[in-house]
């Protein structure tokens, strides 16, 4: 048994998404009986095999849990092509955490989580088969996920991530390129990043989109890769000593592109609401995560937002009103009602383009969103 050192505890994280998993459990409706399983924001299934011996079993249990339980369609389906897998090893399921060191209070640690996900046309299939409410069904038809990237051949040969090619395809715009680039060498995303740091903020706004339609790509078949750059941009965001120029908006890109897999990360991006230097950028990115899926805004404690109406910054308050608006906040009827004369024009970005506009107008905007009293 391995003694040296200290024992390092992990909580688990999707391999997919990169959140925080909740510990497996037993189903109302067990069909096999034989592995506790869990499911993740992002639509991933999990199965746990404390021994680490049974992993085709538990791989069966994941895949048999994302189809719904449909034993047909999940024998049908074919791996990479119509779903993918992940494992994290070394997992204690008595204390939910990953042990480095293989051991905890005198006893191995052996177990997997087996993790699985459905293509989106698959898991549209296995939705259609258990259909929800109205209201999921409306939310499920907003839902515009990229198709899945054609599996690369494995004996390509790999091209070598340029920091200068990569800086001359995103200027020019062309993500087919770079998604082509990233898939050969992940540091494609490390390059694109470093672009990020122009004084020059049209260019840093269109940086951040185009990494976020390269990401929803790649995402198709690489999720974890993705997931690691969120957590790279989460750290520069909180290191005060580090510039912030284009993290907070890529984060929001990238979110906002795939919200179905990486909208676990939205809400951290409430802590930096409350920096004078930050806070209109997370006012932008929670407004464009909540365009595409604005469900998951509504589940964030975002009333924090409603002091913003009458902040002396325009710009703040033309954030604030996009916000809400497209959450459908009917609650904040009233302050949007007063704001529709405010004549202040802004600058706010779209699809890495600034628009100009006021904050009058976006206020008519959002009041038209909401539903009739």
């Amino acid at each position: 048994m391995k003694n040296q050192g200290a024992q390092i505890k992990i909580p688990p994280r999707c391999v997919f998404c990169g959140g925080e998993v909740d510990p497996p459990g037993e189903r109302a409706q067990r069909q096999l009986g034989e592995f506790n399983i869990g499911e993740c924001q992002c639509g991933a299934v999990y199965a746990c095999d404390p021994t680490g011996h049974n992993i085709g079993a538990a791989l069966v249990e994941a895949l048999v849990g994302a189809c719904g339980d449909d034993w047909e369609l999940a024998w049908e389906l074919m791996p990479e092509q119509d779903y993918l897998t992940g494992r994290l090893e070394d997992y204690d399921e008595l204390t939910h955490q990953i042990m480095e060191q293989r051991h905890h209070e005198g006893r191995y640690v052996r177990g997997v989580l087996y993790f699985v996900r459905l293509q989106q046309e698959i898991a549209e299939i296995t939705r259609q088969r258990r259909p929800g409410t109205e209201s999921e069904q409306t939310t499920r038809a907003k839902d515009t996920r990229p198709p899945v990237e054609p599996e690369r051949d494995p004996q390509r040969q790999r091209r070598r991530a340029d920091k200068n090619e990569i800086r001359k395809l995103a200027l020019a715009g062309d993500l087919d390129a770079l998604v082509e680039l990233a898939f050969d060498d992940l540091r494609t995303l490390r390059f694109l990043q470093r672009l990020l740091y122009t004084p020059d903020e049209d260019e840093r706004w269109f940086i951040a989109h185009l990494i976020g339609q390269v990401c929803a790509r790649l995402a198709t078949r690489q999720p974890g890769a993705v997931s690691d750059l969120l957590h790279r941009l989460f750290e520069a965001s909180s290191d005060s000593a580090a510039s912030h120029w284009g993290v907070v908006e890529t984060m929001g890109s990238i979110i906002a592109a795939r919200p179905n897999i990486y909208g676990g990360f939205a809400r951290h991006l409430l802590r930096y609401v409350n920096h004078v230097s930050t806070r209109s950028l997370v006012l932008w990115a929670l407004g464009s995560i909540a365009a595409s899926k604005p469900e998951l805004i509504r589940e964030m404690p975002y009333y924090q937002i409603a002091n913003l109406f009458d902040d002396p910054d325009p710009l703040i308050r033309a954030l604030t009103v996009r916000l809400l608006g497209r959450v459908a906040a009917a609650e904040f009827r009233s302050q949007l009602a007063n704001l529709t004369a405010d004549q202040q024009s802004v600058t706010i970005y779209e699809a890495g383009h600034p628009r100009e506009t006021t904050v009058g107008h976006l206020a008519a905007t959002a009041l038209q969103n909401l539903s009739p009293q």
